[in-house]
């Protein structure tokens, strides 16, 4: 009887390890998609409004890059908005944040090995975001962003070029996975995906 409780416990061990990622995933994406069609909800039938929200900016992704008009008044409603005293501030943080994993000017692609201490020897990967300090008086210095695990959230550091050392077997995206997953996802387990 104690082999069957065990064995009906680990196999439902293991169907939460299965179904978790899974449901979670549902759920982020019920979340999204119950938020964003809830913002024309009155006006337009359930479900419409998502799709209606993402056509509308896919159009205005497309005439803001695509037609200098839609380029000019978007780039003149964005000068606007940063030369506007308090809001230039929050417009320009999330404008370089956004910017930063999306778009032409992606930040976050130079994946580095930080030594963050040398007895005993530890190390940390981050994102090499400015390679020359020296307008901050800071010579031989380069800025690194270092994620948290399991967050969107991270630090900054000012480290010596000598201390850090380029990642070569992962790409950023991959490098990126590997911070957030607290290390546990990572190129190694994508290796053996592919044989």
């Amino acid at each position: 009887m104690r082999r069957i409780a065990s064995i009906l416990f680990r196999s439902f061990l293991q169907g939460l390890l299965i179904l978790s990622p899974i449901a979670v995933t549902a759920y982020v994406i019920y979340i999204v998609f119950d938020s964003v069609d809830s913002l024309v909800q009155p006006w337009v039938p359930r479900g419409v409004g998502f799709f209606l929200i993402v056509a509308l900016v896919t159009f205005i992704g497309y005439m803001g890059t695509r037609f200098f008009l839609g380029k000019m008044l978007f780039d003149a409603f964005d000068h606007l908005l940063q030369h506007i005293p308090g809001i230039k501030y929050i417009y320009s943080s999330i404008k370089d944040v956004m910017g930063s994993f999306v778009g032409d000017k992606k930040r976050f692609n130079k994946p580095v090995w930080v030594c963050i201490n040398h007895n005993p020897e530890i190390w940390r990967i981050g994102f090499m975001t400015q390679k020359d300090l020296a307008y901050l008086g800071m010579a031989n210095k380069v800025a690194v962003y270092m994620p948290h695990s399991y967050a969107v959230s991270g630090y900054v550091i000012l480290a010596e070029a000598k201390n850090l050392k380029p990642v070569t077997k992962m790409s950023a995206a991959d490098a990126m996975k590997f911070a957030v997953s607290g290390g546990i996802t990572g190129a190694e387990e994508e290796r053996h995906e592919r044989k």
